[in-house]
């Protein structure tokens, strides 16, 4: 498929910039894959579409503060901090973007409010990418409780166009967080509430997690109209025993494996045995999922409403089928359903 076949127009207004007051209260609809059905419910009614012995499968990733905003040396300019990933925890060494990015050069060193955190540029990895490393005398729990301090919530500024407030720091996180990595929320877990969490288990529901920490490669701009030749940057995922032995037995019941994100699809497919089977592993996984694409382990998805041309757009085609998911999309748009981040919710079975 082509990039162009992804474009779609998506007004202004209706990418949300603040979530819906309660989760489970924002928008879901409801694509029907054999049919075609197209069903318009509030999150919390997700409940009915699931039976005794279904499985979900969350993410548990755990977001963390990674916009920083330093001064450079000398000339006091301020310059955006964006961690990326921790290359080295012993020697404090961080994968990051900065901003403006021609202010800063190899040998530079930039200063963090009146904290004792200092950092140091090494090296140039892309047009805004440097490695930095991090000069701080403390604990290894006392550097990163100062990022925690120091640190602003990453929502993606370029789409959510306003300032961050304290309120983001919970929203912008789901009630499955628990492993730090993530440096983007993976968003169709935000809708979920402890109660709806309880009421799915009294329903004989599991719940079981994965873990795929969330880099900003996810929402890199495709920019190659051959979507084969576009390369998903890496994230570093696990998939314990106790989630593959319930996915598993659900598969030989015939039960539901519900995906909940793109990001909780693509770690379960990155790890398939011979036999159609969810495997236990751990490491790094770049895979990159467009249609057509054959589905082994999940057979249901709750996924957000994700802008044009974005792989994850891509990714839900892929699994609900190219023309039904922009039949969809484009209902959406006519029914101002609210779109990225904090945006709706769409369940496809």
């Amino acid at each position: 498929m082509k990039l162009s076949d992804f474009k779609f127009d998506v007004p202004k207004k209706l990418i949300a910039l603040y979530p819906t007051e309660n989760r489970d209260e924002s928008r879901l609809m409801v694509v029907h894959r054999k049919t075609g059905q197209i069903e318009h419910k509030s999150f919390k009614d997700i409940l009915d579409y699931f039976d005794e012995g279904d499985v979900l499968v969350s993410n548990d990733t755990k977001v963390f503060p990674a916009r920083l905003y330093g001064n450079k040396e000398k000339t006091g300019a301020k310059i955006e901090v964006f961690l990326l990933r921790e290359l080295n925890p012993d020697l404090r060494l961080w994968d990051v973007l900065v901003d403006p990015a021609r202010k800063i050069r190899v040998g530079n060193k930039l200063y963090f409010g009146d904290s004792d955190l200092v950092a140091e540029v090494i090296d140039n990895t892309t047009s805004r990418g440097r490695t930095i490393r991090f000069l701080f005398d403390g604990t290894e729990e006392e550097f990163h409780k100062t990022i925690d301090t120091l640190g602003e919530t990453p929502l993606l500024k370029e789409f959510i166009d306003r300032k961050i407030e304290p309120e983001d720091r919970d929203r912008y996180q789901t009630v499955f967080a628990k492993n730090v990595g993530a440096v983007a929320a993976p968003t169709a877990g935000l809708h979920f509430t402890p109660q709806l969490l309880k009421r799915l288990e009294l329903k004989g529901v599991e719940v079981t997690p994965i873990t795929l920490h969330v880099g900003l490669g996810t929402f890199r701009q495709v920019d190659v109209e051959d979507l084969t030749k576009h390369k998903m940057d890496s994230e570093n995922y696990d998939i314990p025993q106790k989630t593959v032995d319930l996915v598993n037995e659900a598969l030989d019941n015939k039960k539901r494996v519900v995906a909940v994100g793109t990001t909780s699809l693509k770690t379960v497919e990155s790890s398939v045995t011979a036999n159609g089977r969810l495997k236990a592993s751990s490491g790094w996984t770049d895979k990159f999922i467009i249609p057509p694409y054959e589905f082994k382990i999940a057979n249901a998805l709750i996924t957000n409403f994700h802008l044009p041309e974005s792989t994850l757009l891509m990714t839900a085609s892929a699994f609900g089928g190219y023309d039904l998911i922009m039949k969809a999309y484009k209902e959406a748009v006519k029914e101002k359903y609210r779109f990225f981040s904090y945006g709706d919710a769409m369940l496809i079975l």
